[in-house]
């Protein structure tokens, strides 16, 4: 499938999305806002696109990994679905030469083999004031530092899940500190927001597994740019993500049937999911961090050789505070390699990873006593908790794939049951010509289960993905998106076939077809 480039997923909890977008943008009708804000409206209003896209999968078994991975949580994981999407859209960045710009989007479908068949796929509206943006709604967000066609996957701040609806400030594009040199650059982001899952936890989960209704999120990130690549033919660019899951109604909490409790919506909660301070009432005596709070250090060096461009990269991931800082040592983590060579028509982009994430801190796990007073905070658990159902959105992990969904299972269980792994991933991308493109991914993965339940023997599978995509009539780039003159019926036309199998003992014996067809137009400008 083409890379979606305005696509996000949410659904039904979207009703305070919903309310903050309809004030915004009543604001700005009743001109209550800046006439500079108005005008941005204007020019908002005069670049709104569409977007018209059919998907459908078909597989023996289950879905193949490749086919229902990294697409924003519009995937299934049933060997029969797909879906039907119309959107309207007017993007904007910040720092365009106006004080203000505005963007919006709205894109709804129907689909089958989902976990939902209305689909509200993305309602969101941007205001960027300078180089600044508050976001409101739910809105599809790329990972950052890395190959979002070829890479695995962040750990922390993915695109395998669906996105969560939000309010956000941002700095989205690299701010120079320096602007005469140009060798300090900095971005990032930091909102709330609430998981719009419930229901279909609720209707999937068995009788008295637990989980959290209606849990609120919080995200923050910062990254760092050291470097100017038209000067010195090597930056270095890093920063930490950091999710908090807090607050909701907790149900069967530490596998007690019927033992609920509200974690609440107060403003201290707010506060607390800022640095992953406070406890839960299910800690007893021995008071943990309130929520579910985890994330990500990244870092990233990339070296340019004539049109060579070479990065490496790595993205550590720590559950709670164990592995924030080196207490208990870094051993887990994801580092890449990303090999842009000149253009050519064979390979534009090679991107090969080696993911572990087998020691989590190690084994053991005790709260201090008076008899062993020794705290070992280990046995980290990774995407899992006692609480909530772990970190993950519509049951697919909201990180990176290979900790692979519970849904393969269909058990009534959303549990992450092989968190301990190693895994090699390759992707490959090129253009043989402008009108086509293809992309190739292959992952292995060896799989020890967890900690508290690991497997009788290591599980390993093998995935792989070849894909294809046309367009007859490609895009031009000028100071927007050109679709073509409007006389060409196949201007902005896409087609997407792709292939994919999974081998092996873990996810089972899939194979996969899937077509997807898109056209994208103005409809103003």
């Amino acid at each position: 499938m083409l890379a979606r480039s305005h696509k996000a997923v949410s659904t039904k909890s979207q009703g305070t999305a919903r309310g903050s977008i309809l004030l915004v943008l009543l604001l700005l009708a009743t001109g209550l806002l800046p006439v500079s804000a108005q005008d941005a409206l204007f020019r908002a209003r005069e670049n709104m696109e569409y977007s018209l896209e059919l998907g459908v999968s078909t597989a023996i078994h289950n879905n193949p990994l490749w086919l229902q991975a990294n697409r924003y949580g519009l995937s299934s994981v049933k060997n029969q679905n797909g879906y039907a999407m119309v959107g309207v859209f007017s993007d904007a960045k910040a720092d365009t030469g106006y004080v203000w710009n505005i963007g919006f989007g709205a894109e709804a479908g129907v689909a089958y083999g989902f976990t939902s068949i209305p689909v509200i796929q993305q309602l969101y509206a941007d205001i960027h004031y300078k180089r600044f943006t508050l976001s409101v709604g739910s809105k599809e967000r790329p990972a950052e530092l890395k190959n979002n066609r070829l890479s695995s996957g962040s750990q922390t701040l993915g695109i395998n899940a669906r996105p969560v609806p939000q309010v956000r400030f941002e700095v989205q594009d690299w701010w120079n500190i320096v602007p005469r040199w140009k060798w300090l650059a900095v971005k990032g982001h930091f909102g709330y927001g609430m998981m719009s899952d419930t229901w279909f936890e609720q209707s999937y989960l068995n009788s008295g597994q637990h989980h959290v209704r209606w849990p609120l999120y919080h995200s923050k990130a910062g990254y760092l740019k050291l470097g100017d690549e038209t000067r010195f033919p090597v930056t270095v660019e890093g920063g930490v993500e950091w999710v908090t899951l807090f607050g909701g109604k907790a149900k069967n909490v530490s596998d007690i049937p019927g033992y609920d409790y509200s974690m609440g919506y107060g403003p201290m909660g707010f506060v607390k999911a800022i640095y992953g301070g406070g406890s839960d009432k299910s800690d007893g005596v021995y008071a943990n961090a309130a929520g579910n709070t985890l994330g990500s250090w990244l870092l990233r060096v990339t070296a340019y050789a004539g049109k060579w461009k070479l990065s490496a990269y790595a993205d550590h991931f720590f559950d709670d505070h164990s592995q924030l800082f080196l207490e208990y040592g870094w051993r887990d983590a994801l580092v890449g390699l990303e090999i842009n060579p000149p253009a050519n028509p064979f390979v534009s982009a090679v991107v090969y990873e080696y993911v572990t994430t087998k020691n989590q801190s190690g084994p053991v796990y005790h709260d201090h006593t008076e008899a062993v007073p020794d705290q070992i905070s280990a046995a980290d658990n990774y995407y899992n908790h006692n609480a909530f159902s772990g970190y993950m959105h519509w049951g697919q992990p909201a990180g990176n794939p290979l900790y692979y969904t519970a849904l393969y299972d269909n058990d009534g269980t959303l549990a992450i049951k092989g968190n301990r792994f190693n895994a090699h991933h390759i992707g490959i991308e090129g253009n043989p010509t402008p009108r086509i493109a293809y992309r190739l991914l292959f992952s292995h993965t060896k799989n020890w289960g967890t900690y508290a339940h690991p497997f009788a023997e290591a599980k390993q599978n093998n995935s792989l993905l070849a894909e294809v995509s046309l367009q007859p009539k490609p895009r031009t780039q000028r100071n927007y998106l050109d679709y073509g003159s409007r006389r060409s019926f196949w201007k902005g036309w896409s087609i997407t076939a792709a292939f994919a199998y999974d081998r092996g003992t873990h996810i089972g014996n899939n194979t996969g077809f899937q077509l997807t067809l898109a056209k994208r137009g103005w409809l103003t400008h």
